[in-house]
């Protein structure tokens, strides 16, 4: 397994990470338990090490399943999880994001004791609070440091100025972000800021949500289950762009069988290409696709496959969020 230092920080993960919430919302019925506790099994005999998840990611339940699966299991893998970002108990619509010192430790206290652990690696910043200055946020999180609760700090969806702002505070280790062959906007200032100082990029959702594996070969199939948000609340997958959006899946799929894998191993190597300081964390609940995931450490392109590849970003049809959704980005 092909492993990368996370930022200025002596933790290294795997190139190609678990990024788990899928397991217990957003992607359609939760997995079963033991289905998915066999799946982080799996994952971490395979090499994986590096896991991502969030407090809300089944309000909870993610992490609760992480805990149980990893209990006894720490010293094998990097744990990421996330604060910020509130939601309604009894319904679950997102209410707000909370930044201010005193959920930052909240937060902290209750993600340790639903993993079961003493110590979180990677802490970040789910969303920027617009109403608690970055400063106050990441300097009560350089506090949970001192004290050993937490290893080292990262910020999600966050500006170039707010990462810098944040650095100045405390090192922020890694920015998570958005970031695929259909999604490239953080290259303008964002990744070039955390190049500058050092901060690894952990690129979430760098299969397009599912579109970019080739799994979809026509509008017809795109999810319609409401227990998956891209039904309603991802732009790309709903007609009138989705079937722009496939055309160009398209190619994908023809430098695949020409490299000899499949799609979604083209479109990680793509990511990972960018540079030693960019990781991936596709979510997946099942071995198959996590298997074939991590075949794309063998995937190697041309520099005819990246012109063409390099190409597709501009011609994408639809925001990678609805317009609630874009609006809590690049604060």
């Amino acid at each position: 397994m092909i492993e990368r230092n996370l930022g200025k920080s002596r933790i290294s993960v795997s190139a190609i990470g678990l990024g788990c919430m899928g397991l217990s919302e957003f992607y359609g019925p939760p997995a079963q338990e033991a289905e998915a506790i066999n799946l982080l099994h799996k994952a971490v005999d395979l090499g994986v090490t590096h896991f991502d998840t969030a407090e809300i990611y089944g309000q909870g339940r993610n992490e609760q399943l992480l805990g149980k699966a990893f209990a006894g299991r720490w010293d094998q893998i990097v744990l990421a999880t996330k604060f910020g970002p509130q939601r309604d108990p009894a319904t679950g619509a997102f209410v707000g994001v909370d930044g201010s010192p005193a959920n930052v430790r909240s937060s902290c206290e209750k993600s340790l004791q639903r993993l079961g652990t003493e110590k979180i690696d990677l802490y970040y910043l789910h969303r920027v609070d617009p109403a608690t200055p970055i400063e106050e946020t990441v300097g009560e999180m350089a506090k949970l440091v001192q004290e050993g609760k937490i290893r080292t700090i990262g910020l999600s969806e966050a500006s170039a100025k707010t990462i810098e702002r944040a650095n100045s505070v405390h090192p922020v280790t890694a920015l998570q972000t958005e970031y695929s062959i259909f999604s490239r906007d953080v290259e303008r200032d964002i990744l070039p800021t955390c190049a500058a100082l050092g901060i690894s990029l952990v690129a979430y959702s760098p299969l397009g949500r599912g579109m970019l594996t080739g799994c979809y070969t026509s509008p017809g199939e795109r999810p319609t289950d409401e227990t998956d948000f891209r039904a309603q609340m991802q732009p790309r997958f709903q007609p009138g762009n989705i079937e722009s959006n496939l055309k160009l899946v398209e190619a994908i799929k023809e430098i695949a069988a020409q490299r000899g894998c499949v799609a979604a191993q083209v479109a990680l190597a793509w990511v990972l290409g960018q540079g030693d300081h960019v990781v991936a964390i596709p979510g997946t609940t099942r071995l198959a696709n996590l298997e074939s995931n991590l075949g794309a450490l063998a995937c190697r392109l041309t520099e005819e496959d990246l012109g063409v590849l390099n190409q597709l970003a501009g011609q994408v049809l639809g925001d990678r969020y609805d317009p609630e959704g874009m609006a809590a980005v690049n604060q």
